[in-house]
């Protein structure tokens, strides 16, 4: 009887050799396949990511501002755009809108500058700037609240509030002449805060005068418009300290009745 021979039973160092090298490589398969299970992508936590408001420079946020604050003709800003508008304008330096704090003008004859730097449907925003000496005249801003803001230098400020005639029993003589209450009468340093004059009151006629050289930043709503009856009148004094006895001042008439130091004033052209 024959038996057949296997080859692992004809050469058993080839058998153990086959044998070993199948258990290394089994061996390293599951190094392989447990490698592969172990060693996991870390899972990534991306943070939420939150837009933050986009950063604004001065004149900027005044413009925003103004667009919100300012509504149109026959209205004024309501207090807290009024606050909102102050508190921009205080904070507000030269360099803000391309100034030096050390103006300089050359070969000037007293002529007051002006720079546009916008100018909307609601609202006006420019720069005054005067040299030494120079003068603003007494004018109005009809219907308009201004803002103004004394950016650099030293300027004499003076501003009236004029006098509702209805009530004066005896007004003045002149369709020109105007019965004023003095508001202001005195010297501003740079830096200072802002000052507002409204349609009635504030202060609405006013002039300057430039001891040293200045800049006045100024915001008007509405604009001037000679088409809607808002264009600039000048002034000039006549009388200064009229007595209200002089005019029959109504007691009880009015704020401050019997105390305003009244002044006449009478428009005209330059």
């Amino acid at each position: 009887m024959t038996t057949e021979t296997k080859p692992s039973d004809q050469n058993p160092m080839v058998n153990a050799k086959v044998d070993g090298v199948g258990k290394r490589t089994k061996r390293k398969r599951r190094c392989r396949e447990t490698n592969m299970t172990m060693v996991r992508s870390p899972q990534v936590m991306f943070p939420t990511l939150v837009r933050s408001p986009p950063v604004m420079f001065p004149l900027q946020r005044l413009y925003m501002a103004c667009l919100e604050v300012f509504k149109g003709v026959g209205t004024v800003p309501s207090p807290s755009g009024d606050r909102m508008l102050r508190g921009i304008l205080d904070d507000l330096m030269p360099e803000d809108i391309g100034l030096s704090r050390n103006l300089r003008f050359v070969g000037h004859d007293n002529t007051v500058f002006y720079t546009m730097i916008c100018q909307c449907e609601n609202f006006l925003l420019y720069a005054l700037l005067l040299p030494e000496n120079a003068v603003i005249p007494l004018h109005d801003h009809p219907e308009m609240t201004v803002f103004s803001k004394l950016l650099v230098g030293k300027v004499h400020i003076k501003s009236y509030d004029l006098v509702n005639p209805d009530v004066i029993d005896n007004p003045p003589p002149s369709s020109q002449l105007k019965l004023a209450c003095l508001k202001e009468d005195g010297i501003f340093t740079a830096p200072c805060k802002t000052s507002v004059l409204y349609p009635t009151s504030g202060g609405n006629i006013h002039a300057f005068t430039a001891i040293t050289p200045s800049a006045i930043l100024d915001v008007v709503g509405p604009p001037f418009s000679k088409e809607d009856g808002r264009d600039c009148t000048y002034y000039k004094d006549v009388l200064q300290a009229i007595s209200p006895k002089c005019w029959g001042q109504r007691s009880g008439s009015g704020s401050g009745s019997g105390k305003w130091p009244f002044h006449q004033v009478s428009d005209h052209q330059l």
